[in-house]
């Protein structure tokens, strides 16, 4: 279930915040039409993954949900071009 989308604040931005029963989950979409430069899930480096967090984290706060609410990041990516597109949704993409 979608709670929120397109969060953005002046640490990152998060693009789906959903909700998979008990846990509260971060979505980052990434969209590459060509590969010349790597897949949707290569973009998501230690950099983004560091942006993704601090967002998360601020998200958290703000909207008062405390640690005992279990987190995780999920990356969807969708690589090709737009008919023959593949998508690929990672669970537990990356860790905290």
């Amino acid at each position: 279930m979608v709670v929120r989308r397109n969060y953005r604040c002046r640490r990152g931005e998060i693009d789906l915040v959903m909700r998979d029963t008990d846990t509260l989950v971060f979505v980052e979409v990434r969209r590459r039409t060509s590969l010349a430069f790597g897949g949707g899930l290569d973009s998501v480096d230690a950099r983004k993954q560091a942006r993704l967090v601090a967002a998360a984290e601020h998200y958290l706060m703000t909207n008062r949900i405390g640690d005992e609410r279990p987190c995780r990041f999920d990356v969807v990516a969708i690589d090709g071009p737009p008919r023959r597109a593949t998508i690929k949704w990672v669970r537990n993409a990356f860790d905290a």
